[in-house]
């Protein structure tokens, strides 16, 4: 059977499952585009950041970090620019939480559309055998009481009617399977930035205490 048969015969909500996964599979291929490593956690550019706050170089890995514009940088321009007004660690953490909370909703955005496809497609192709079926039997009542009804027939309307559960749940495994992919890939993503989002605060606190020290140590010895 052709698919521009099938489509006819499985009816009006084939078309509307094959525009879901039309869109499930866009929306799929744009966060594929938009949470592209380089463009979120660009390790060279951690390291690189990583080395200058090690330095002491804070004003020039913030500049940095403002060209850049990765879901890292902003994370990490957030922990710096909370270090020059923040008087403890739990200001600097507290900031990083704030700024990573946005990137992360961020990141999620739009992934849910392709769960949600799953989840309605096969309920679609549910509901195009349940109206089937409706069909079927009302057909088969009207040609049972003229006596023209026969099993072929009334076999035929049943596995027409079976076409858009078939066809939904077609479409919905592989959408599970892609926002399930999504997921576990922006979860691993945001798991490093928060790790590195952690270690520059660590280097930050670091280089305030070794300040302290030494400033406390120039005291002590004038």
């Amino acid at each position: 059977m052709e698919i521009t048969e099938l489509f006819q015969q499985g009816g009006p909500l084939m078309w509307a499952i094959l525009t879901a996964s039309i869109v499930g599979v866009g929306v799929f291929l744009e966060r594929l585009w938009s949470l592209q490593r380089a463009k979120v956690h660009p390790r060279p550019f951690v390291e690189r950041i990583r080395a200058l706050v090690a330095k002491g170089k804070t004003s020039e890995a913030l500049l940095l970090c403002e060209e850049n514009g990765s879901s890292i940088a902003v994370v990490m321009a957030g922990a710096l620019r909370a270090y020059e007004n923040a008087s403890s660690r739990g200001d600097i953490k507290e900031a990083v939480e704030e700024v990573g909370a946005r990137e992360v909703a961020h990141m999620d955005r739009n992934v849910e559309i392709v769960g949600t496809i799953a989840t309605i497609t096969p309920l679609l192709g549910l509901l195009g055998t349940v109206v089937g079926m409706i069909q079927v039997f009302r057909e088969f009542v009207t040609a049972y009481a003229s006596g023209t009804v026969g099993p072929d027939s009334f076999a035929q309307g049943i596995w027409q009617a079976l076409i858009t559960t078939a066809y939904g749940l077609t479409v919905a495994i592989p959408m599970l399977l892609l926002y399930r992919y999504l997921q576990g890939r922006n979860n691993g993503m945001v798991l490093e930035m928060e790790e590195d989002a952690m270690g520059i605060v660590n280097l930050l606190e670091d280089g305030r205490r070794n300040a302290s020290k030494a400033a406390a140590a120039a005291e002590s010895e004038g």
